[in-house]
């Protein structure tokens, strides 16, 4: 599986391209290593790094108005390569872009990323504009 941890800066510079000043939902989905592997060795679980990230970044992210909309564990892969098996999904939602930005480049922020660099073999983030509510699929 390829290895997808931070954005690259084609990506970042397109985010800041998008508006910024609506609220945004970021869909995680999360695959964790078994081990973390820190920069200076230190010993965890992959499961222990993410909650040491949890923990330190949770506060930056409260702070700038996140929430977590809604969370669940994977059970099957129904419709999709099986060989995708996630960890940890959940959606957050920014009071804006720029909420996220703001996290993205806060110091207790950037602090705490190292655990889940640590602890994720790969992830995938994906921003999405909310739609009104109601019954119907898009």
């Amino acid at each position: 599986m390829t290895q997808y941890l931070d954005p690259d800066r084609a990506r970042f510079a397109r985010f800041k391209d998008l508006p910024r000043d609506r609220p945004i939902h970021m869909l995680n989905l999360v695959k964790l290593r078994a081990r973390a592997v820190y920069p200076d060795g230190r010993a965890a679980t992959g499961p222990e790094a993410y909650r040491a990230y949890g923990d330190a970044s949770g506060p930056v992210f409260r702070r700038l108005g996140g929430t977590i909309l809604w969370s669940g564990r994977p059970e099957l892969m129904l419709i999709g390569p099986e060989a995708e098996v996630w960890d940890i999904a959940f959606v957050a939602m920014y009071p804006s872009g720029q909420a996220f930005i703001d996290m993205i480049r806060d110091p207790e922020y950037r602090a705490a990323v190292i655990h889940r660099q640590a602890a994720v073999e790969t992830s995938r983030l994906i921003r999405m504009s909310p739609n009104p509510e109601g019954d119907g699929f898009g």
